[in-house]
C-alpha cells in the first residue's frame, strides 16, 4: 500500500507546474542530497563540521538547506568538503535539452568571429 506521502507526490507531479518546477530543482535537489551524503558517510554533526570550518552551525544548516537563497561559493565547498575528508569535483556535463539550443548559439558565435 502506497503511503499518504507517496500519493500526494504523484496527485502534486501530475499537475503541469508542479512537474516543471520540480524537474527544474532536480540539479538542486541532487547537489543537495550528494552534501547530505558526504556528511553523513564522515560520521560528523553540523557543529563539528562548522568547527573544522571555522564557522557556526547555523551556516552550515544554510548550506545544507534548500530553501536557503544564498548559493555557497566555490571556496566555502572545499573548505566543506575538507572538513569531510573529500574534495570538491565541478564537472559540465552536456544535457540533451539544451544541446540543440546551446549548439546554435556556439555557431553563431563562430560565424561572427571569423
Amino acid at each position: 500500500m502506497a503511503s499518504t506521502l507517496s500519493k500526494f507526490k504523484a496527485r502534486a507531479l501530475a499537475l503541469p507546474d508542479v512537474q516543471k518546477t520540480y524537474d527544474e530543482l532536480a540539479e538542486e535537489f541532487a547537489f543537495l542530497d550528494e552534501v547530505l551524503k558526504a556528511r553523513m558517510a564522515s560520521g560528523l554533526t553540523q557543529a563539528e563540521v562548522a568547527e573544522l570550518v571555522g564557522t557556526t552551525q547555523s551556516a552550515i544548516a544554510r548550506l545544507e538547506s534548500p530553501s536557503s537563497s544564498h548559493s555557497p561559493s566555490v571556496g566555502t565547498l572545499q573548505k566543506y568538503a575538507r572538513a569531510l575528508g573529500c574534495r570538491v569535483e565541478i564537472k559540465f556535463v552536456k544535457d540533451a535539452r539544451l544541446t540543440q539550443r546551446s549548439s546554435g548559439s556556439a555557431k553563431r558565435t563562430a560565424r561572427r568571429s571569423t
